[in-house]
């Protein structure tokens, strides 16, 4: 199936459902062009740990979901050491994008409104090709594996409609499986503006293997094995291309930062307390550094096995959440910053509003002057 992609603006601030929850991308439920009903689009994201579908219908600012779908796949396991996708991690991976396929027929959606993309480990991989040509015979998926780039950009167009309009500047932190974006935006007069970017191949995945949980050990191990993975990204943060002076206004409380990923995700919904993950808690909430910190040391005291008993967490990532904690706090350490937001979205819902949008442009019409010549654009 081809996908498409397309140019970017900044969404409208995001509207709420009667019941107090968000619809995703900012669209309240149910609206939409009256009497008729809107084209379904689909936006597909194959990482370094998940495969992920969002089937959506456009709606008056944003649109509405109509079918998700998510499953753990690992395909960068091991990548790190062979530099190759493992063959058990591409049937894993192969499996669930066939099961994104079939929702998409069943669904109804258009092949040239499906965006899908594949991220770092396709990047990575010396296979990576052969692997998303595979999936395009067997499935009629045509996967597009972008850079680290556009995968900041479609993460910070899907966010958009978090940033505390007040604030003086936001940074978008991106936590995925293979790889980590980071993207410094400041408010101007025309809205939030890129100020500086960087990805560094280091995600949940890679940290996990680079640095391997004990096994037991008691809280003094997790608390020694802990502080080297936290040690082991701050420095690259803390090199990133931004103003200096940048950091003063995160210094001052003047910025914020924006997790999106299941790295804070997971942290929110321990600090919730919550018996079962509810996205409609979970986004948009705002946690402080501190309570960040108490989550990841409550995962920390918990054990491998106490994690996975967790419904917010469970046992595909019970070895992996540790590593996201880690990663955010280290990020936070380079640029401090007492409030971070949490995003339960970011790459598909940044491809379905640039495409979106891009669809809703007025299309030019080529018209001929009268007594002939050459035809002018109108």
């Amino acid at each position: 199936m081809p996908e498409t992609a397309g140019g970017a603006r900044r969404p409208r601030s995001q509207s709420r459902r009667t019941d107090g929850s968000r619809a995703r991308g900012g669209a309240p439920v149910g609206s939409g062009t009256p009497g008729r009903e809107t084209p379904l689009y689909g936006a597909l994201d194959l990482g370094t740990n998940n495969c992920r579908l969002l089937i959506a219908r456009p709606a008056r600012d944003g649109f509405r979901v109509v079918d998700s779908f998510s499953r753990i796949v690992r395909l960068g396991e091991g990548l790190s050491r062979t530099g190759r996708l493992d063959e058990t991690a591409m049937e894993r991976a192969y499996e669930a994008l066939a099961l994104c396929g079939e929702r998409l027929v069943r669904r109804g959606v258009d092949p040239d409104r499906l965006m899908a993309v594949a991220t770092q480990a396709c990047r990575q991989a010396d296979n990576g090709a052969a692997f998303i040509e595979r999936v395009r015979a067997g499935t009629g998926l045509r996967l597009r594996v972008i850079d680290p780039v556009e995968e900041a950009r479609l993460s910070v167009e899907g966010c958009l409609n978090l940033f505390d309009p007040a604030a003086e500047a936001v940074l978008v932190v991106d936590v995925g499986g293979g790889s980590t974006e980071l993207s410094w935006l400041r408010r101007s007069a025309a809205g939030f503006v890129s100020e500086a970017w960087m990805s560094a191949p280091i995600g949940v995945v890679t940290l996990a293997e680079r640095h391997p949980e004990p096994a037991a050990g008691g809280g003094a191990a997790h608390a020694a094995w802990y502080a080297p993975l936290v040690a082991d990204r701050a420095a690259a943060p803390a090199a990133a291309p931004a103003d200096p002076a940048l950091r003063h206004v995160f210094a001052a409380g003047r910025a914020h930062l924006v997790g999106t990923s299941g790295a804070i995700t997971s942290l929110a919904g321990i600090h919730l307390g919550l018996e079962r993950y509810q996205r409609n808690l979970v986004d948009g909430l705002w946690m402080t550094r501190a309570e960040c910190e108490a989550a990841a040391d409550r995962l920390k005291a918990m054990g491998p096995h106490g994690r996975a008993a967790e419904s917010c967490i469970g046992p595909d990532r019970a070895d992996l959440v540790l590593a996201g904690a880690a990663i955010m706090a280290a990020v936070q350490r380079a640029w401090p910053s007492e409030r971070v937001r949490v995003a339960d979205r970011g790459l598909r819902e940044g491809l379905l509003l640039r495409r979106m949008r891009e669809d809703r442009k007025p299309r030019r019409r080529r018209r001929r002057r009268s007594g002939g010549g050459q035809p002018s654009v109108t």
